[in-house]
């Protein structure tokens, strides 16, 4: 079975994310990511392409002090895992969905943030 089908690694994937982003660890979101994944931090903005592009994106909520936690459950579909949580930062606090899409080798290749400044 690919990884990228396989739920318990998805997963796993999210809730490793969640920490991976609140300690600054941009080896691991590397690591995390094809080298052509595409980001869209929220949806509906401009779509970031390529694992540097991706990379600037992270550095920037890094440089800010960005902390996420889980708020429920992982769901997990065909290659796709979505989950909700909350990130704070410095006087703001936002609920948001993400939504990773996986490739066979279990890499991300598309990552969708849903949210919304109400």
């Amino acid at each position: 079975m690919a990884k990228g089908s396989d739920t318990e690694y998805k997963r796993k994937v999210a809730e490793n994310y969640v920490n991976i982003v609140s300690s600054g660890d941009m080896a691991a979101i590397k690591a995390m990511y094809a080298d052509d994944a595409i980001l869209e931090d929220p949806v509906g903005t401009p779509v970031r392409a390529g694992i540097e592009a991706i990379c600037e994106f992270y550095q920037q909520g890094f440089d800010i002090g960005v902390k996420l936690t889980l708020s429920g459950p992982v769901r997990c579909c065909g290659n796709a895992a979505a989950f909700p949580f909350k990130l704070e930062m410095t006087g703001m606090e936002i609920d948001v969905i993400d939504v990773f899409e996986f490739n066979d080798a279990g890499e991300i290749i598309s990552m969708k943030a849903y949210w919304g400044m109400e």
